[in-house]
């Protein structure tokens, strides 16, 4: 039996999850929902999805809808989850799962209390280079790990729209790419607790709309203003005495680059930009690259796996793993980093 899909906000990202659904036989989309009702609707046909409505909560008192993807800007993620959640539909929520906190504590307890599932995008650990690392992590390959290091750098990559607005977005590139990475790394250091964070934004470039002869992602937003930072740095300390740093930015004169490396007491991986592994055998440091498809982020593959897992969420067959405890502890450390940036103190992560 298919699942029946709606996905609320159809601007890019939306594309990349109505491609995945309509490539698995497992599901059929049957609505889409956007503010823009002229955009739901050439979403609609473009897809061939049978219903586009501009009000969501005609798609979540809908009985022919079982889940949704949820695509629609940062600040109403927490609200259409918690509102699908309680009216009995599986949701998968776009990154970050909420803005602040206490959104993420209200997701929480919605699905303690519904019993509903609830999967947060976070599409890179679905990517086959991410697998082939976790199953080498779950074998016992690296040890513990006790350190990583993480970074997504654009030099002139402001989406702008509603992403540089930072009462929409609720930050800049720190919420929009940090928190791929963190996650990515934090997942394979086996989710340990996060207890402090010390940081630091800046702000001197702005979006660089001035910069000719270089195409970049733009957001489909009108919105105009931008007031969120260019470039944010920190390192999150955990409990188990681990570390991560990481860096990102929109905007920052350097070369375009992502990298993401784990440490542990046995061997390391580098994740990003393309995988290798770095162990020791017989008094001789030994690089390991495994032969799979693709070393690095393979974006279309990642969410083709991302909606499978999903789908075989919605239908019961495992439990959700990217849960709303994630997005919580996520909303934590998020939270600490910026407000170390604005107090200019290490900040200790209250629970």
């Amino acid at each position: 039996m298919t699942t029946r899909i709606a996905v609320i906000g159809v601007g890019a990202i939306a594309g990349q999850h109505l491609i995945a659904y309509q490539q698995n036989p497992q599901s059929e989309v049957v609505a889409v929902c956007d503010v823009d009702r002229d955009r739901a609707k050439a979403r609609a046909d473009e897809f061939g999805v049978p219903k586009a409505t501009d009000v969501f909560e005609e798609i979540l008192s809908d009985p022919e809808v079982d889940a949704v993807s949820i695509c629609v800007p940062n600040m109403l993620h927490a609200k259409i989850a918690e509102a699908a959640l309680r009216a009995g539909k599986d949701v998968l929520v776009e990154k970050p799962m909420a803005v602040t906190v206490a959104e993420a504590e209200t997701l929480v307890a919605a699905t303690k209390e519904t019993g509903q599932a609830l999967q947060i995008g976070y599409v890179r650990r679905f990517a086959p280079n991410a697998l082939v690392v976790k199953r080498f992590l779950d074998e016992g390959e690296f040890g513990e790990i006790y350190a990583a290091r993480a970074s997504i750098i654009r030099a002139a990559g402001n989406p702008g729209g509603w992403f540089g607005d930072v009462d929409i977005s609720g930050g800049g590139p720190l919420i929009d790419l940090g928190v791929h990475i963190i996650d990515l790394c934090w997942f394979l250091m086996g989710q340990p607790v996060a207890v402090s964070a010390a940081g630091a934004t800046f702000s001197p470039l702005g979006a660089r709309d001035n910069i000719q002869h270089l195409t970049r992602y733009r957001a489909a937003s009108a919105t105009v203003v931008n007031n969120v930072e260019d470039y944010a740095t920190a390192q999150i300390r955990f409990a188990n005495g681990a570390v991560l740093d990481v860096d990102t930015s929109y905007s920052l004169h350097a070369r375009n680059s992502t990298t993401v490396k784990i440490h542990g007491t046995k061997g390391g991986a580098e994740i990003e930009p393309e995988l290798l592994m770095i162990t020791e055998q017989h008094d001789t440091l030994v690089h390991i690259q495994p032969q799979i498809d693709s070393l690095g982020f393979d974006f279309t593959v990642g969410f083709a796996n991302q909606i499978d897992h999903f789908l075989r969420i919605c239908r019961r067959e495992i439990p959700a793993d990217a849960t709303a405890d994630h997005g919580l502890e996520m909303a934590r450390i998020l939270t600490a980093i910026y407000e170390s940036a604005r107090t200019g103190a290490e900040v200790t992560i209250a629970r």
